[in-house]
C-alpha cells in the first residue's frame, strides 16, 4: 500500500489499520528498526507495520536480490564493551560502505573478526557512543539519550568514536540530543596529547574543525595542520615550529607570543589574526602552485619576527607590521599597500615588484636591499 504520512505515528497507525485491516501496534523502517516518532520517516521510506511481533525482514532469504545488490541483510550480534547489540550486515555496511564497520562485515570473515561464547562479534567501543551511532546507521538521523555529551571535553569522546568507525561526518540535527558541531562549553586549553588523539582518530579526508577552540601553550610543533580550520581559535604561545600549516584557516586567531619558526605557511589564510610578538623566523609563505598566503587586515603583526621567511607575493595589505623584524625576507611581488611598516628592519629584503603604495615607511630600515626600490612603489 502507498499511503500519505502526516499527523501523529499514531495517525499513521490508525491509517495502516484500516488499509490493512489489521491492529497496527508497531512501525519497522525497511533495515528492521523500530519508529517510535514520525520525523523518523523520510520520503520514499519503505515502512512494515505490524501487530506487535517482531520484525522479520522479507529480504533474509531472498538470495537473488542479494545477489543482485551485493548486499548481506542476515542477522548478527555485536559485543561492544560488553554490552549486546542485534542487527544486520546490510545495516552496517549499506549506509556508509567506506566505513570502519562497512569493512568488517561486508565479505563474512574477511577481517577474522573476534567473537565471544556466545558467537557475538567483539567490538571494544564505548556501548553508550556506539548506541546512536548504530540508530544513525538504522535511520539516518543521530539521536542520543540524556547524559551523552557528543562532544565531550575538547570534542574528544563521542566524535572520535565516529571516526575510529569510520563515519563520515554527521548530518546537523535540530532539538536536543541532536548532532551539533559547536564546541564544549569546556574551554580550558587543549594539550598536545589530547590533540594527537584526535588528529590520528581522524580521517586524513575529513575536514577538520578547530574553530574557536583553546590551544593556548599548546606544543603542536612538527604537526602535519593542513588545511585545518582555526579560524578564531586560540594559539596563543603556542610552539608551532616546523609544522605543516600548508592552506589551514588561521583567520582572526589569537597567535600572539607563538613560536611559528620554519613553519610551512603555503596558502595560509590569516586574515585579520593577531600575531602580536609571535615568531616566525625562516617561514616559508611561497607556493609552487601559485596559491598566495594572505595575511591581509589590520593590526595583524606588530613587532613580529618573520626574519628570512619566503614570502613570494604575499598579500600584507592594511597589516600593522609596525616595529617588525623582516630581515633578509623574500617579499619580491608582495603586496603591501598601505601596509604600516614604521620603524621595521626590511635590511637585505627583496622588494622587487612589491607594491608599497600608501604604506607607511616611517623609520624603516633598507639596508643592504637586494634590488633598488623605486620611489613609485611607495607614495607615503
Amino acid at each position: 500500500q502507498v499511503v500519505a504520512v502526516y499527523g501523529t505515528l499514531s495517525d499513521l497507525l490508525s491509517v495502516a489499520s484500516n488499509k490493512l485491516g489489521i491492529k497496527a501496534t508497531s512501525v519497522y523502517n525497511g533495515k528492521g528498526g523500530l519508529i517510535d516518532d514520525i520525523a523518523l520517516i523520510r520520503d520514499d521510506d519503505v515502512l512494515f507495520v505490524c501487530e506487535g511481533e517482531p520484525f522479520i525482514d522479507p529480504q533474509t532469504d531472498g538470495r537473488a536480490q542479494e545477489e543482485l545488490t551485493g548486499s548481506h541483510t542476515d542477522w548478527l550480534t555485536l559485543n561492544v564493551g560488553g554490552r549486546y547489540f542485534t542487527t544486520t550486515r546490510s545495516t552496517l555496511v549499506n549506509k556508509e560502505p567506506d566505513s570502519m564497520l562497512a569493512h568488517m562485515f561486508k565479505d563474512k570473515d574477511a577481517w577474522g573478526n573476534k567473537q565471544d561464547p556466545r558467537g557475538a562479534f567483539l567490538i571494544d567501543r564505548s556501548p553508550e557512543y556506539f548506541e546512536p551511532i548504530l540508530n544513525y546507521l538504522r535511520h539516518g538521523q543521530l539521536i542520543v539519550n540524556d547524559g551523552i555529551n557528543l562532544l565531550g571535553r575538547y570534542c574528544l569522546s563521542a566524535i572520535p568514536q565516529l571516526f575510529l568507525l569510520g563515519m563520515k561526518a554527521l548530518p546537523s540535527g535540530e532539538g536536543r540530543g541532536s548532532f551539533n558541531s559547536q564546541p564544549a562549553e569546556d574551554h580550558s586549553p587543549i594539550s598536545r596529547k589530547e590533540f594527537v588523539r584526535f588528529l590520528l582518530a581522524t580521517p586524513t579526508k575529513s575536514e577538520l574543525r578547530c574553530q574557536g577552540l583553546n590551544f593556548s601553550g599548546a606544543d603542536l610543533s612538527r604537526l602535519d595542520l593542513r588545511y585545518i580550520n582555526f579560524k578564531m581559535a586560540n594559539l596563543s604561545r603556542c610552539n608551532l615550529a616546523h609544522a605543516n600549516l600548508c592552506c589551514a584557516n588561521l583567520e582572526r586567531a589569537d597567535l600572539s607570543g607563538s613560536v611559528l619558526d620554519c613553519a610551512n605557511l603555503q596558502g595560509v589564510k590569516m586574515l585579520c589574526s593577531n600575531a602580536e610578538g609571535a615568531s616566525l623566523k625562516g617561514c616559508n609563505f611561497e607556493d609552487p602552485s601559485g596559491i598566495k598566503a594572505n595575511l591581509e587586515g589590520e593590526e595583524v603583526l606588530p613587532g613580529v619576527d618573520m626574519e628570512g621567511s619566503q614570502m613570494t607575493g604575499i598579500n600584507l595589505r592594511v597589516a600593522t607590521l609596525k616595529n617588525a623584524k623582516l630581515k633578509n625576507c623574500n617579499l619580491r611581488g608582495a603586496t603591501l599597500a598601505g601596509t604600516d611598516l614604521e620603524n621595521c628592519d626590511l635590511s637585505g629584503c627583496d622588494l622587487q615588484e612589491a607594491n608599497l603604495r600608501g604604506s607607511n615607511v616611517k623609520g624603516a630600515i633598507f639596508e643592504e636591499m637586494l634590488t633598488p626600490l623605486h620611489m613609485s612603489q611607495s607614495v607615503r
